[in-house]
């Protein structure tokens, strides 16, 4: 069997090293996460020789990672927030974390949203701050009564819609996406893939169900102005119900927090986690997992990639995937 050789690309403030860190990488560790979460890019590498110049802090690092035989996959850019050297033996450390919306949507304002939409929220948003947005359906549609954004960010308006929508903000390539847990859309607006593993694609796997309430509803309140009273709405059956604390301006926006409170409490009621025998750093969070060839229960099961860990050095290329059960 012909070995497979790992292949990456590194450049910092613009200048390929590459060819600096060839022989000299002693471990390179990126850990992808979902949403507006900062992935974590770490660097270790040999100095033995003492030619390898320490990063400043806020250096730009963008990197591609394969294999030699293939195309690399582009994985953005890096902002260094701590670099180290240590020895002997002597070694550089450097750890970045990707320029996500902190670094996009960081200007606090003031501002009221009135008989809106939540589509248009996240458009308006998009195009002050130079964006296209990209919104998935049926969010765009929600009805937003009212909102109030005092001495906030946008990046925070953004978090706290998306939180109580069981819903994914991010920006890629220019583009500010909003998307159902589950549902993320890639840069250009289409659907990540579904992938497909088996026992032969790991050398090692762990599954864990976990014990969780056993709500099988929500229950939500709005204000009926006409009938002059609050009105409970509820997603799921009634056979055991967690009430929402909150009220709402409207029916359509109690359901919508409803059905969100209800797809987080059945996600993850039970765990995957997979050592990929072969690295694939095209995977990421968000990706669709199905499992063949092992127990009932997990091939019976619809996943979420939740966690990408991709470990490369100049012997070879790991990938970790963690997922978690996906309410539909």
């Amino acid at each position: 069997m012909k070995h497979r050789a790992p292949s990456y690309r590194l450049l910092v403030n613009g200048t390929n090293i590459t060819p600096r860190v060839n022989g000299r990488l002693i471990d390179l560790t990126l850990d992808e996460t979902p949403g507006d979460e900062a992935d974590t890019l770490s660097l270790t590498i040999s100095d033995h020789d003492r030619a390898v110049e320490i990063p400043p802090k806020g250096a730009e690092i963008e990197l591609a990672i394969g294999w030699r035989d293939g195309a690399l996959v582009e994985k953005g850019l890096f902002i260094v927030d701590e670099a180290a050297f240590n020895g002997p033996p002597d070694q550089v450390s450097i750890t970045a974390r990707s320029a996500n919306m902190r670094n996009e949507l960081p200007a606090r304002k003031t501002k009221s949203w009135h008989q809106t939409t939540l589509g248009e929220i996240v458009s308006t948003i998009a195009g002050n701050n130079q964006l296209q947005s990209v919104v998935a359906e049926p969010l765009a549609a929600i009805a937003v009564e009212h909102i109030d954004q005092t001495d906030e960010s946008d990046l925070n308006l953004l978090s706290r819609l998306a939180e109580k929508h069981d819903a994914i903000a991010a920006v890629k390539a220019g583009r500010l996406l909003f998307t159902p847990r589950g549902k993320a859309l890639t840069a250009s607006g289409g659907q990540l893939p579904e992938i497909t593993l088996t026992p032969a694609d790991g050398d090692q796997y762990s599954y864990r169900e976990t014990d969780r309430d056993g709500y099988t509803g929500v229950g939500a309140y709005y204000n009926d102005l006409d009938a002059g009273r609050e009105v409970q709405v509820l997603a799921g059956t009634d056979e055991r119900i967690k009430r929402m604390r909150a009220t709402y301006a409207n029916r359509e926006e109690a359901e919508s927090a409803a059905w969100a409170e209800l797809r987080r409490l059945n996600r993850g009621d039970a765990e995957f986690s997979m050592n990929l025998a072969v690295g694939r750093p095209e995977i990421g969070p968000e990706w669709r997992l199905k499992v063949s060839g092992l127990k009932p229960q997990i091939e019976g099961r619809q996943w979420v990639i939740t966690r990408a860990t991709h470990s490369l050095n100049d012997s070879g290329l790991t990938t970790t995937l963690n997922a978690e059960t996906m309410s539909e």
